[in-house]
C-alpha cells in the first residue's frame, strides 16, 4: 500500500462523536511509551502526524486520522497509565472501553508491545479482554532495532507460547517493527490493505 494522504480529522473522548463514515477503521493501542506515535508516523511517512513525547501517557483522547481518503487510523491512549475500573475490571479508561465495544467501523486493533520486555500482565490481560469480546486484533512488536535477530525471535516465541498456554487456540497475527529502521512497514500496511479489499468487496452496493 502506498500512503498518498494522511490527515488529522478529530480528537474526542466520546465514541458517539467519532466520524460517522462507513469506512474501515484500525485502532492502535499499547502501554504508554511503547513507541506508538513513532510507529504511526513511520507507517504514514509523516514525521509529526502523531505527537511524540518522552512523557508516558501523552495521548489522552481518541484521535482519528483519515488515510488515503478511504480508511481511518485511530490513535488511542496507552492503557498502562489508565485507572482501573472496579465495576468493569478493565485496565483502561471508560471511553476507551466504550470505543471498543461500540465502534462498528472498527475492523482490526493493533496491540503494540515493546519487544525488549518479557510478557507483561497488563498486555496479556488486555488481549484476553479483546478475545473475550470477539474484537479482532493483531500484535505489533515495536523497537526491534534494540535487539539482535536471535533475541527478537526468542521474545516473539515467548509471547506466543504465553498466549497459547491460556485460552487461545491459535496465536493472533503478529508483526515485528522498528520505527527508526522502517522495519515491518510494508507488512503492516499490506495486512491493512488486504482487510480493506475484503471490506469494500463485501460492502459493494
Amino acid at each position: 500500500m502506498k500512503i498518498k494522504s494522511a490527515d488529522f480529522v478529530m480528537s474526542n473522548s466520546d465514541v458517539a462523536k467519532c466520524p460517522n463514515e462507513p469506512i474501515p477503521e484500525y485502532a492502535f493501542i499499547g502501554r504508554s511509551n511503547v513507541g506508538k506515535s513513532s510507529l504511526i508516523n513511520m507507517l504514514t511517512e509523516k514525521k509529526s502526524l502523531a505527537k511524540t513525547s518522552g512523557r508516558p501517557g501523552k495521548t489522552q483522547l481518541i484521535n482519528h486520522f483519515k488515510i488515503n481518503g478511504n480508511w481511518f487510523l485511530v490513535d488511542l491512549p496507552g492503557y498502562g497509565y489508565a485507572r482501573v475500573s472496579k465495576r468493569d475490571k478493565n485496565i483502561f479508561q471508560k471511553y476507551i472501553t466504550n470505543y471498543f465495544l461500540q465502534r462498528q467501523q472498527l475492523v482490526c486493533s493493533f496491540v503494540l508491545i515493546d519487544i525488549r520486555h518479557e510478557p507483561q500482565k497488563v498486555d496479556m490481560e488486555f488481549m484476553q479482554w479483546l478475545g473475550e469480546h470477539a474484537i479482532p486484533f493483531a500484535i505489533i512488536f515495536t523497537k526491534a532495532d534494540k535487539l539482535k535477530t536471535q533475541a527478537i525471535e526468542r521474545q516473539v516465541d515467548h509471547y506466543i507460547k504465553e498466549l497459547l498456554s491460556g485460552a487461545w487456540e491459535e496465536a493472533p497475527q503478529h508483526f515485528v517493527t522498528s520505527s527508526s529502521k522502517r522495519i515491518g512497514r510494508d507488512e503492516v500496511l499490506g495486512y491493512i490493505d488486504a482487510i480493506n479489499l475484503d471490506f469494500f468487496e463485501a460492502n459493494k452496493k
